[in-house]
């Protein structure tokens, strides 16, 4: 089941930001994450804010609906729009995610992203992205999708071995995701990410590389490589624990990431952030930047997470909860902190010393410093950019780099 939201202090029941939340927002980005939180199966490994058909009944019910969601979330838009006041800022960003947002119609993903393009406008170069799974979509969907306004997509591949897909409890067929980026190809999508999944219990290392080959023979732009992490409540955590799967191994999961890092660089694919690599520049998520780089964004749907201006603030999880919400008239908002300066720079350095330009040294109090001088020496960071003033993880400080961070934010 989803994990729980963080403690708190109360969001007003207009949504209203300190004053301070606005100061300089006009040289700031902004983005948009839609959260679409249905599933038609749950996937053993997550514990995301979603829920299938059956989780749903009885809980909320017209308001928890999926036909009327896009009616639901774009109310949530517009109180942005009131939230936001006179903020001049067109919109750079939108990424709709879940779940799985084409379990929805193309139709209302459009409306969805009409939405804010009527109440904020889209910066003539704004990325729009929405997930997919590849099961849920055909070359009509791609179409519809890429004539409303859609320019980047990522599909959820994970493996390419079914025995690997099966432990996930994933429902795509091997070689699916592999079309649906032919597919998007043809109906305009110019920009096409993969997501990957490796140290699933009885995948090997034959399996690990026969999945990265597949998803390079795809030719997507970008391809993300996660870590499986086992979660606390999932169907996955359960089956370990019974000893019907064996647990994941810390030594495994980064001997896949030195062969994924191997494999794609060889390819053309450059790492830009820890998980992340893609063929140029142009080809990276700048919406997945706004998050690292601390930028604001306004995240619509349940459960989803906002910032602004050093207010974080996080909605209510169930979609019947936050249906009624907005029905009403309020803000959905269950909880929100206001970061302190020395929150956003532990901050600042957790982020970005995960992206290839790392941080800079000056953020850095003394004990910081001398834990990066160390880091250094054992060879965790790149040497040529912190002479000149950066922290850079090496592919071994990648490895390592919670520890890293750990140390430097002292």
């Amino acid at each position: 089941m989803p994990s729980a939201l963080p403690d708190g202090e109360p969001v007003p029941d207009d949504g209203t930001l300190p004053a301070s939340a606005l100061t300089g927002a006009a040289d700031r980005p902004l983005g948009f994450y839609l959260h679409v939180p249905y599933c038609a199966t749950r996937c053993g490994y997550c514990d995301f804010n979603t829920y299938t058909a059956t989780e749903l009944r009885g809980t909320g019910g017209v308001l928890a609906s999926r036909d009327n969601y896009a009616d639901t979330l774009t109310d949530e838009i517009r109180l942005a729009r009131k939230v936001l006041g006179d903020d001049p800022r067109e919109v750079r960003t939108v990424f709709v995610g879940g779940g799985t947002p084409t379990l929805l119609g193309a139709s209302d993903l459009v409306r969805m992203l009409g939405a804010i393009r009527d109440e904020f406008g889209l910066a003539a170069d704004a990325e729009v992205t929405t997930e997919a799974n590849p099961e849920s979509v055909d070359p009509a969907y791609l179409a519809a999708l890429r004539a409303g306004g859609f320019n980047r997509i990522s599909f959820g591949m994970q493996s390419a071995r079914q025995h690997v897909l099966k432990v996930l409890d994933r429902t795509h067929t091997p070689g699916r995701p592999e079309r649906c980026v032919a597919e998007a190809r043809a109906a305009g999508f110019e920009h096409v990410n993969l997501d990957l999944i490796y140290g699933t219990p009885g995948e090997s290392d034959d399996d690990w590389r026969a999945s990265l080959d597949a998803a390079l023979g795809a030719g997507p732009d970008h391809i993300s490589a996660y870590a499986l992490i086992v979660e606390e409540g999932t169907q996955l955590a359960r089956r370990i624990r019974r000893g019907e799967v064996p647990m994941t191994d810390d030594d495994v999961h980064a001997d896949r990431y030195l062969i994924a890092d191997e494999v794609m660089s060889a390819a053309g694919y450059d790492w830009y952030e820890v998980s992340n690599w893609a063929t140029s520049p142009a080809a990276r998520c700048l919406h997945n930047e706004l998050y690292w780089r601390g930028a604001d964004w306004w995240g619509a749907g349940p459960g989803a997470h906002s910032h602004v201006g050093g207010v974080r603030w996080w909605n209510v999880k169930h979609p019947g909860a936050y249906a009624a919400a907005l029905a009403a008239g309020r803000s959905p908002g269950a909880g929100r902190e206001l970061l302190s300066d020395e929150d956003r720079r532990v901050e600042r350095i957790l982020l970005e010393l995960r992206l290839r330009e790392g941080v800079p040294l000056s953020l850095l109090r003394p004990a910081g410093l001398e834990a990066s001088r160390r880091a250094l020496s054992e060879g965790l960071l790149d040497r040529a950019p912190y002479d000149d003033g950066r922290a850079v993880l090496t592919v071994r400080g990648r490895l390592l780099a919670d520890a890293v961070v750990r140390d430097l934010v002292d």
